[in-house]
């Protein structure tokens, strides 16, 4: 590796900060807009769609699924897309697709167009939020790819922190006419220059391997092409099959949970201002516990890591059934939060130790593909035994039970390895 290349893959100048973490930093941005005005946002559209435009509850809600549909399908194509181009290509058009339907937000009248709108975001979304950004700092860090992807994943955290609440202002005062075009505009500026700047394809493209090590080469002094196992047959995999189911579970109870969070604690706490609270401290639990997972992953197994958290949130959700007065719900709340923020960043860990760097991408995005059957029935599944079972209590008893099952289907998965392994000795 010559001095210039080492240079660079320093960072700036004289600092000694390995690239990586510049590529992490840029994760975060993105994330952060794209959460805030895309994920976190989408309630915000949908009071906005049913009160300014008179759409109907239930018919503003079927479109919001198209957004998680939408996402789900076309992410299949995004991770095809980075394996081949420049990752700063498919976030740039993703920024661009998200900041066209923004726009058109504002122009929104019949319900075609709100189904279009819903999926064209979603479209969007997909291609500049965690697919791209977790093939990034994973192919970037290897030995500190836990912390890594703790800290670009906060991005999701702080974006319904700082920009969802701007944005819901924002529509509230102006209209969806009004505000449209500007939160467009924020999409494009908050994603589109920090990508280029600072964004490199890969630690390769600087004259590094991952970490910042000097690149593996065969004999023949050619760089070795990324370790990792076919896509097909990954997904065929036993570990790859009970742990999706795992998470399937494990996201519909947690999604499910945190739709209905607000109402909950409004209800028992008799005060809107307290289930305010309750979910500001949702979020900063998840910022905070992931940050200190993603330490703690340098340390312990990833996969006893996971077992823990499926059963903590089965403890939470429990906790929630009974849970009266304010202190036990916002305590609740804390624990409930530290695994919001650690399960979202275990997916990606998992599967880059479990099948390598080789279909990374593709594996990763038909995970979240199959991610959508749980994010988009929970909320649901929750409201149906709220009403069929007359109450929260029992309810969320159910959601526990879905986290248990959840961590025997981990359980089930064996260990993570165990296929890339068997591989290197075939």
């Amino acid at each position: 590796m010559n001095a210039r290349s080492q240079a660079a893959g320093q960072g700036a100048p004289g600092t000694g900060i390995f690239y990586g973490w510049f590529v992490v930093g840029a994760v975060l941005v993105v994330m952060t807009v794209t959460a805030g005005l895309g994920f976190y946002n989408l309630s915000v559209y949908l009071k906005a769609f049913i009160a300014e435009r008179g759409f109907s509850v239930s018919a503003t809600s079927g479109a919001t699924a198209c957004f998680f549909i939408s996402s789900g399908i076309t992410g299949l194509g995004v991770a095809s897309l980075i394996e081949k181009y420049d990752p700063r290509w498919v976030i740039t058009i993703g920024a661009m697709l998200s900041a066209i339907a923004t726009f058109g937000a504002g122009y929104v009248t019949e319900l075609w167009q709100l189904y279009a709108f819903y999926v064209l975001f979603g479209a969007g979304y997909a291609g500049a939020a965690l697919i791209p950004g977790t093939t990034l700092v994973a192919r970037w860090f290897v030995r500190k790819r836990s912390i890594a992807l703790s800290v670009a994943s906060t991005g999701l955290s702080l974006g319904g922190i700082l920009l969802t609440p701007l944005a819901a202002n924002m529509i509230e005062h102006m209209g969806l006419s009004g505000a449209s075009p500007w939160l467009a505009v924020m999409f494009l500026l908050g994603v589109i220059p920090v990508s280029w700047f600072f964004i490199r394809s890969s630690p390769h493209a600087m004259g590094l391997g991952p970490d910042g090590d000097p690149i593996m080469r065969d004999k023949s002094g050619a760089p070795l092409p990324a370790d990792g196992i076919d896509f097909e047959m990954a997904i065929r995999s036993r570990f790859f099959v009970f742990t999706a189911g795992a998470f399937i579970f494990a996201m519909m109870a947690q999604v499910g949970v945190i739709a209905h969070l607000f109402r909950l604690v409004a209800v028992r706490s008799g005060s809107n201002d307290t289930a305010a609270l309750a979910v500001a401290t949702m979020a900063m639990a998840s910022i905070v516990g992931r940050l200190v997972g993603g330490w703690g992953l340098v340390y312990i197994s990833s996969r006893l890591f996971v077992f823990g958290l499926m059963l903590v949130q089965g403890v939470a959700l429990t906790l929630y059934a009974s849970a009266e007065g304010t202190p036990a719900l916002l305590a609740t709340t804390v624990i409930f939060g530290v695994t919001v923020g650690n399960l979202l960043m275990m997916q990606p860990l998992l599967i880059a130790e479990a099948f390598g760097l080789k279909a990374y991408g593709r594996i990763y995005s038909f995970n979240q593909l199959l991610m959508t059957l749980g994010v988009a029935t929970g909320p649901a599944a929750l409201g149906f035994f709220y009403e069929w079972l007359d109450g929260y209590d029992v309810a969320f008893l159910v959601m526990a039970a879905a986290s248990g099952l959840a961590f025997l289907l981990a359980v089930a998965a064996g260990p993570a390895r165990a296929l890339i392994e068997s591989e290197s000795h075939t």
